[in-house]
């Protein structure tokens, strides 16, 4: 007799971090087999499959891999190419999923910009869209300083406030293998956007937005079901001091409970303008204290893979097992502090200069893992080229990411404090041991 096959969860460009929350949902949900599909964006040889990655034929290549097999579920928290590819993958099924259109728009800064001037006017920056080899005098038709930022991107890459026209040029100076990553990053984008979003603005193109000065950065997080768009919380975005460089990612915001109302309501409208009627969504938002206003600064129409744990150590259940809800079309339910922390944060480890990073010795990771069981380390080494290639489009490069939580935020950053005194992560030998939060302890 022949065993009957589980019903698949197909698990699209699963991320490091998206692998600690996947294996307890794995062991939960054994009526289902998980499997993982896509490449490895950042390692070497399998992202060279990105010179060459067509989202169409990746989506019917998996129609025709599984159609003898039943699907219950497709997921993904990838923002370059696996939201777009579980989008249109569960719209051929027949499957719960994000709207294709409201995906798209939200990924195409320039139409999501459109649409908000429209709908939220008083929460949208002066902008405008234009080709990185336009002639920047006529294109750009804001007053400097401003802040450029490529049409479809994902990471921050080439993002950069230009204080001019000539600081604007040189930015957007690239040479010919820099021009053919760019357009190959956005390809899969381009050909699918070209037929569902009307737009003069190409996702290979750059927006242009008013700087938007001496704020606070947020993240808001929240699904949409049934048509209603649900906030789950909000996640202070702090910056290196002085640059656009996230330093850490902690949740729940620190900002009081009626700012924080109102950046919620801000991102609730913002989301349901758009279209977007299903699934998970990461609001990012400008906060300026003084006079209170709140800007738009995009939505990310996908999980923050990189939040999950957090809200898992702050409300005691992760955002992957919303997602699995939301994909297998049954009503969401998700607890608030419920979890065995107070304060959570993802603290991000970034190199400024040209120093090489490498792994803390085992010794040390051992450390962390017995006198911090909750702590997890990410570690995001770069090397040759890809170190240049980062540090060039911003600024620095990222190679390590610590998750932590702590009783409440002063606990949470004394933790920190003791992890960075017992990592280290300098190559060179006898180099001066240093970390983030011993370089810039009076941001936090």
């Amino acid at each position: 007799m022949l065993r009957k096959l589980k019903p698949l969860v197909l698990v699209l460009f699963a991320q490091e971090y998206d692998e600690f929350a996947l294996d307890p949902l794995i062991a939960s949900h054994n009526e289902f087999e998980f499997v993982r599909e896509g490449f490895d964006f950042f390692t070497f040889p399998q992202n060279v499959r990105i010179l060459w990655f067509d989202v169409e034929r990746f989506v019917d290549a998996l129609a025709r891999k599984y159609r003898h097999r039943e699907i219950a579920a497709v997921v993904s928290t990838h923002e370059q190419f696996g939201a777009l590819a579980a989008s249109l993958l569960t719209r051929r099924l027949g499957l719960p999923g994000t709207p294709l259109k409201a995906l798209l728009t939200a990924q195409h800064k320039f139409v999501a910009r459109q649409i908000h001037s429209q709908v939220l006017p008083e929460h949208v920056p002066p902008f405008c869209g234009f080709r990185y080899d336009a002639d920047i005098a006529r294109a750009v038709t804001i007053d400097y300083p401003l802040f450029v930022k490529p049409v479809k991107a994902a990471f921050s890459v080439l993002a950069k406030r230009c204080a001019d026209e000539g600081v604007l040029r040189e930015h957007l100076r690239f040479r010919l293998w820099e021009k053919l990553i760019i357009k190959r990053l956005t390809w899969p984008f381009r050909r699918v956007s070209k037929q569902y979003l009307d737009c003069e603005i190409d996702a290979d193109c750059f927006i242009a937005e008013g700087c938007v000065d001496n704020a606070l950065q947020v993240c808001v997080d929240g699904y949409a079901h049934a048509g209603k768009v649900n906030i789950l919380g909000t996640v202070d975005s702090v910056m290196y001091p002085g640059t656009s460089a996230f330093m850490r990612f902690e949740y729940p915001s620190r900002l009081g409970s009626e700012v924080v109302a109102r950046l919620e309501d801000v991102a609730r409208r913002a989301v349901a303008a758009i279209g977007f009627t299903h699934g998970l969504f990461n609001v990012e938002l400008f906060y300026q204290p003084e006079s209170g206003r709140i800007t738009i600064i995009e939505i990310n129409p996908r999980m923050a893979g990189q939040f999950s744990d957090l809200y898992e150590r702050v409300d005691g259940n992760s955002l992957w097992s919303l997602e699995l809800d939301l994909a297998l079309g049954k009503t969401p339910r998700f607890p608030q502090r419920q979890g065995a922390f107070g304060s959570a944060a993802s603290f991000v480890f970034r190199e400024f200069g040209d120093a090489v990073k490498q792994a803390p010795p085992l010794a040390q990771r051992q450390w962390l893992a017995t006198a911090y069981p909750d702590a997890r380390l990410f570690l995001d080494l770069k090397h040759s080229t890809s170190r240049a290639r980062e540090t060039k489009w911003l600024g620095n490069y990222r190679y390590a990411l610590v998750h932590l939580g702590g009783r409440d935020h002063d606990d949470l950053l004394a933790r920190f404090d003791d992890v960075c005194q017992h990592l280290h992560f300098d190559a060179e030998v006898g180099a001066a041991k240093s970390s983030p939060w011993q370089r810039f302890r009076r941001s936090f």
